[in-house]
Parts: C-alpha cells; sequence; structure tokens
C-alpha cells in the first residue's frame, strides 16, 4: 500500500522552448493525466502563512511556482513529504487522497493551479482526521 500512495503525487517537466529572447513553457493536455477544467492562482501569501489545509476525494490537480518558491507538505495517511517548488517549467501532480498545506511563501510568489474538476465543496476534505478516516476506508 505505502508504494502505491508514494505515486499519488509527483514532478513534472513542463516542456520549455528555450530562446534568446526568454524561454516558453506549454501545458497541452497531453502534459498531464487529466483534461483542465479549472485555473486559478495565488499571489501576495505572507511569508508566514499557509494555504491549502486540505485533500480531495477526486480531483487531481497541477502546481507551478510562476514566480518565487514555496514548500507544498504532502500527506498521503502514513507518512509527509515535502517538495519545494521554484521553477516555473516543473510542476507538482497531486492526484486525489492526498493532504497538502503550502507554506514558506517566498516575496512575490505565485503559484498557478491547474484543476481536473470545476469547484466543488463536496470533493474537500478540510478536517485532517477526517481525512484519516477517509484514508483507512
Amino acid at each position: 500500500m505505502r508504494n502505491k500512495e508514494l505515486q499519488r503525487y509527483e514532478i513534472i517537466e513542463i516542456p520549455k522552448i528555450k530562446d534568446v529572447r526568454g524561454n516558453i513553457s506549454v501545458i497541452e493536455n497531453e502534459v498531464l493525466p487529466f483534461e483542465i477544467k479549472r485555473v486559478y492562482y495565488l499571489y501576495d501569501i505572507p511569508s508566514d502563512a499557509s494555504r491549502g489545509g486540505h485533500a480531495h476525494k477526486q480531483l487531481c490537480q497541477f502546481l507551478i511556482a510562476l514566480s518565487g518558491s514555496f514548500d507544498v507538505v504532502l500527506h498521503d495517511g502514513l507518512q509527509k513529504k515535502k517538495i519545494t517548488l521554484n521553477k516555473p517549467d516543473r510542476g507538482l501532480l497531486i492526484r486525489p487522497g492526498i493532504w497538502r498545506e503550502l507554506e514558506n511563501f517566498s516575496s512575490g510568489a505565485v503559484c498557478l493551479v491547474l484543476a481536473s474538476n470545476v469547484y466543488k465543496e463536496e470533493d474537500y476534505i478540510r478536517d485532517f482526521d477526517q481525512f484519516l478516516l477517509f484514508k483507512s476506508r
């Protein structure tokens, strides 16, 4: 079970077109294992603030640090892992059933989120104890 859980998140390289005038990264549907249905971004976040603090039952998300850096703390119900995002040509794919918290935002950090579905409150697990119950089923 543990190895299966560890595969519920991964870093994905985003194709980059290098150009002396500036690089371009392109995300098309074949880059991600889901069709993008929602796009949003987080910005102007104080360095001592945290975001996230939830898991999803069905939703997949792809997080990218477009500017600056931040840490994503993931918990699969068994173990915890911290991943720093700080490159706009790499993103973190988070599949359903993973608790996530975003913290340690640098000045000017921007987090872009691509999601597999529109917002549905019933898909969220916002209490960590409820998350652990969900994982034990």
